[in-house]
């Protein structure tokens, strides 16, 4: 469904996706990760037709995506995206006129789960409330892709709770593939299904979450003894504490001992463990 093959992005002053490449085909939720200027805004505007890339080949269904052949069943909902200065009913209905295939019964539901007034303008909302009717119009689009750049920014944490439930009964009642890019990293680990990390423009992941958990842990106990346990495993970062050692491993998993401990990595501390230095591409 969507192929970048050698794709590079420059900017002139600096290089936004570099000789990337990363193929998608199954239907599910996709977590992009990335630092700040990784790329991953630049991913999901070339992906959408909305900038050019400077070498390689963006396509979607095996037809190329340029500025001038945007791919119709892909949605990109950018952070600070602004609508019409209209009622929201009316912007639901407008976007329905342009788009045979979005579902107003399920925009609708979607407003009242978050309690949106439906009679007020878009300006008059609050950020988060702009960003989740942004969202709203996305999810209720019927479009095959869905690019969702930071799409809980301003949102309270029960309006986050209740976007993802929404974003995983989206998915089950109509299959299609969703990417979100997001910087609250721990929240959407249980809802995603694969993940994508990037840094500084290269694709340093791509993986199935569930495989993740259970090569992602840490391994505690005292220093030689951990040393000894987690000898030829790829370890992606330490802590030490006095003569005791905490070792992140990403890398089959080993057997709790009586010296050593084992416990599940956090997304948020494994994702620091990959990039928090240079990184390196697996």
């Amino acid at each position: 469904m969507i192929d970048f093959k050698n794709v590079t992005k420059d900017y002139g002053k600096n290089i936004a996706l570099d000789d990337f490449s990363i193929s998608i085909a199954e239907t599910g939720i996709y977590c992009l990760l990335g630092r700040n200027g990784a790329g991953k805004t630049t991913l999901m505007k070339a992906l959408a037709g909305h900038i050019p890339v400077t070498d390689g080949e963006v396509s979607v269904a095996e037809r190329a995506v340029t500025s001038l052949a945007m791919p119709q069943n892909v949605h990109f909902v950018e952070s600070g995206a602004a609508q019409f200065n209209i009622r929201l009913i009316e912007l639901f209905r407008y976007a329905a006129e342009i788009n045979p295939d979005f579902d107003m019964a399920f925009a609708k539901e979607m407003a009242r789960r978050f309690r949106l007034d439906n009679s007020k303008k878009y300006r008059r909302l609050s950020f988060g409330m702009k960003t989740m009717v942004n969202t709203l119009i996305a999810l209720a689009s019927g479009k095959q892709i869905l690019l969702l750049d930071e799409p809980v920014l301003g949102f309270d944490p029960i309006m986050r709770k209740t976007f993802y439930e929404l974003l995983s009964e989206s998915c089950a009642e109509k299959p299609k593939i969703v990417i979100v890019s997001t910087h609250i990293i721990d929240e959407i680990e249980k809802t995603a299904e694969k993940l994508i990390i990037i840094d500084r423009g290269r694709l340093i992941l791509f993986g199935d979450m569930n495989e993740i958990d259970e090569k992602a842990y840490s391994v505690t106990g005292p220093t030689e003894q951990v040393m000894a346990a987690t000898e030829g495993l790829r370890a992606i970062g330490e802590t030490r504490a006095g003569g005791f050692l905490s070792r992140f491993i990403f890398d089959e998993r080993i057997q709790a001992s009586e010296n050593v401990n084992i416990a599940n990595l956090g997304l948020t501390e494994f994702f620091v463990g990959l990039v928090g230095d240079e990184g390196e591409v697996v």
